[in-house]
């Protein structure tokens, strides 16, 4: 999965230095039919220091031996039980006959691939003073969302900011790190409220997904609902590049200034 930055601001970021390193895989499971999440170290022994909401290239060759890399955001959290900067944390979509599906689908665990980073400026900023953040996803676009945990966590300790993630998906089987995303809002059901928007499929009413605020059809179908204002919000948002453009109209239209709207948009690539 790759994905091109459109617009992100910088300002107050500290600077992390850009590396080339081998990962060595640690460990993987499915999140859903066609993703997998990938568990990795640095196989030099260095942490990997980087911001949440930056991503990594993975380089290979195709058949042919023609260079060639892929772009994945980074869902590792800082605070994961392997320590500290240790873990480096994926999420891979599987694409039929893709060229980088084939190495991750063949890698082992203790296998390698070269990689470098971080890259990127979707991130919480220092100098946000904003009360809500409106964070928008699609597939694997909530990612980004995931790393940003701790950091979400301590702002609604620091200056009680609010938070609404909207997630779409289209089944309750693709929703990616849902009982993550779950627990995080039933931590702080003050503070932070996260909407599951599924287009083909609702979860079964016996299901813990159905007792979520869940809707039924496409993200920027709901984002009317949590009345974007220009006064209190930062939006972001990440995934399908339709529904990134969609979206962005509408906060705009909502009278949100450019600055306030950070994106990223995701695209397949064999």
């Amino acid at each position: 999965m790759c994905f091109s930055s459109l617009s992100s601001l910088s300002q107050g970021l500290p600077r992390v230095a850009i590396q080339h390193f081998p990962l060595r895989l640690v460990s993987r499971r499915m999140l859903a039919p066609s993703v997998g999440h990938y568990v990795f170290v640095r196989d030099d022994g260095q942490p990997l220091d980087f911001i949440p909401g930056q991503f990594i290239q993975v380089h290979f060759q195709y058949a042919d031996s023609t260079p060639t890399k892929r772009s994945y955001s980074l869902a590792t959290i800082h605070d994961h039980a392997m320590g500290p900067g240790e873990a480096v944390e994926i999420a891979v979509s599987y694409v039929p006959g893709g060229a980088a599906t084939a190495l991750f689908e063949g890698l082992d665990d203790g296998g390698t691939v070269d990689a470098s980073g971080p890259f990127g400026r979707f991130c919480l900023m220092p100098a946000d003073a904003n009360t809500r953040y409106l964070l928008i996803g699609t597939g694997t676009g909530v990612t980004p969302y995931r790393a940003m945990l701790p950091q979400l966590e301590a702002a609604i300790a620091e200056r009680g900011i609010r938070v609404v993630l909207l997630f779409g998906a289209r089944t309750p089987a693709e929703l990616l790190y849902g009982d993550e995303f779950r627990a995080f809002a039933d931590k702080h059901p003050d503070n932070f409220r996260f909407v599951p928007c599924f287009s083909r499929e609702l979860p079964a009413p016996d299901s813990d997904v159905a007792h979520a605020d869940v809707r039924h059809g496409y993200v920027q179908q709901f984002l009317g609902e949590f009345a974007p204002d220009a006064g209190t919000d930062i939006a972001y948002l990440c995934g399908n590049p339709n529904m990134v453009d969609a979206c962005f109209e509408a906060l705009k239209d909502a009278g949100l200034e450019i600055k306030q709207i950070r994106r990223e948009k995701y695209v397949s690539s064999k």
